[in-house]
């Protein structure tokens, strides 16, 4: 637990109880997560701190936002080092077909894209759609 407070504090965030007890909750995760299922987890909460929570964090860089078609946006945990504010979590994201579960895949980089001079990108996001390993029914 100390080293998540050194962690928020490092970028910025104070850590109450609550901002831990959410990143506890995201980092335990195998997939990424809804507003929705933090809220059921800590279903005695206040919903705006819930967002809150979620937003700060988006903004510091512990989570990023995933847009995986679903239109229900969900959060997984950042993996690499926070050196500046503004960061891309560039890799690649999947969701399953069967079981609704998005993950990072962090070992598949997104290729590096040349834009159209003056053309600024924002945010980038690649997702593929399929079935996961776990729900995939053939064994080698």
């Amino acid at each position: 637990m100390i080293k998540i407070e050194m962690q928020l504090k490092k970028l910025g965030i104070r850590p109450t109880a609550m901002r831990i007890l959410i990143f506890q909750f995201i980092e335990a995760q195998t997939s990424a997560v809804s507003l929705t299922a933090v809220e059921n987890h800590f279903e005695k909460s206040d919903r705006t701190t819930l967002y809150r929570t979620l937003k700060t964090f988006e903004e510091k860089g512990v989570v990023h936002q995933i847009d995986d078609g679903t239109g229900i946006p969900k959060y997984a945990l950042c993996t690499h080092e926070h050196q500046s504010k503004k960061h891309n979590d560039l890799h690649l994201h999947f969701h399953c077909l069967k079981c609704c579960n998005t993950v990072c895949l962090t070992n598949h980089q997104i290729p590096q894209i040349t834009l159209p001079v003056n053309f600024i990108p924002e945010n980038i996001n690649m997702l593929v759609k399929g079935i996961c390993d776990k729900c995939n029914n053939y064994s080698k």
